[in-house]
């Protein structure tokens, strides 16, 4: 058994991206998480067996099917790290590893995502951290640690696979390392990537970015 399974966990789409309400409107929000989620799960259908995503909006499972992915409800009362125990409790007998991913990483098709996840077939632990010391990737047999997503989760992990005795190997990438939170983010999307379903929605949306010179390193404007 050397499969390797993605799982994706979703929050509510009513939930999506509230940091964002400043500069988006809710139904723009959601519009705007389907199109990465849409990005990320056309990029790992070329390298996994199974895309998993695992949520307990039923909105959020009906679109994950339309994609192609397996879905999964989230028990109730769960959290993040309680659904990926869960998603990982129905993976175990049937793959090797898994890769864990947000459904918000909109630069994925520029990254090498082919390289990382080979990494993954001969590394027990690999992780990609994100900006502000989170993570954004981990690839691990399933169960072989407890997740610890939250504040500080990067050393966490780190912490986790060194008590576990998996060595672990950091990915670092610019590209994987962007999730979106905030205006500035949409600016990357508009500067790094030719073309995806992210960019070709913002671009709907009319944002337009530029670089300044500042605390702020880009401009995002409507």
């Amino acid at each position: 058994m050397d499969e390797i399974y993605a799982i994706i966990p979703v929050s509510k789409f009513s939930d999506a991206k509230t940091r964002l309400s400043p500069f988006l409107s809710p139904e723009e929000r959601e519009n705007l998480l389907k199109a990465m989620l849409k990005d990320v799960t056309s990029v790992l259908k070329k390298y996994v067996d199974e895309i998993i995503i695992i949520s307990g909006d039923p909105d959020v499972l009906d679109y994950g099917k339309n994609l192609g992915a397996l879905t999964l409800v989230e028990d109730e009362n769960s959290n993040l790290n309680l659904a990926l125990k869960q998603a990982m409790e129905w993976t175990k007998n049937k793959a090797s590893k898994v890769i864990i991913i947000p459904s918000d990483l909109p630069l994925i098709a520029k990254s090498d995502i082919y390289t990382l996840i080979n990494h993954g077939k001969s590394q027990n632990f690999i992780i990609a951290p994100s900006r502000g010391g989170g993570t954004n990737i981990l690839i691990i047999p399933p169960l072989a640690i407890e997740t610890k997503y939250g504040e500080d989760s990067f050393r966490k992990h780190v912490a986790e696979a060194i008590a576990n005795k998996l060595p672990p190997l950091v990915y670092d990438s610019f590209f994987l390392s962007l999730d979106v939170n905030i205006a500035e983010d949409l600016g990357e999307i508009l500067l790094h990537i030719e073309e995806s379903y992210t960019k070709k929605y913002l671009k709907t949306l009319n944002i337009s970015v530029k670089p300044i010179h500042g605390v702020q390193r880009l401009e995002v404007t409507r």
